[in-house]
C-alpha cells in the first residue's frame, strides 16, 4: 500500500468534506433528539463509502480512454468554473 497516497487521500477528501453541505445535513439529521446518532453516522458514513467507491470505479474506466493529464486538466478547469460560478452567485 502506497501511505503517501492515502494520506493525500484523506486529507483532500477530509478537508473537502469540513462545512460542506453534506456534513451540515448530517449535523441537522444527528441534532434531532429522537434519532440514534449510531445511525446516522452509519447511515452517512455508507453514503460517502458508496459515492467514493462509483469515484474510484469511474476514475478506473474513464482512465482507459483519457490520458491522466487531460483528466487533470478536466478537473481542474472544473474546479475553477465551480469556483467563478460560487463567487457570481455570492
Amino acid at each position: 500500500m502506497d501511505y503517501k497516497i492515502l494520506l493525500m487521500v484523506f486529507i483532500t477528501v477530509f478537508i473537502a468534506e469540513l462545512g460542506d453541505k453534506t456534513q451540515l445535513a448530517t449535523m441537522l439529521y444527528a441534532a434531532d433528539k429522537e434519532v440514534s446518532k449510531w445511525t446516522v453516522f452509519i447511515g452517512a458514513s455508507l453514503a460517502l463509502i458508496t459515492t467514493s467507491a462509483i469515484g474510484v470505479l469511474a476514475g478506473s474506466l474513464i482512465s482507459d480512454y483519457i490520458s491522466i493529464k487531460h483528466l487533470k486538466f478536466i478537473a481542474g478547469a472544473g474546479f475553477i468554473i465551480i469556483g467563478f460560478w460560487t463567487l457570481i452567485k455570492a
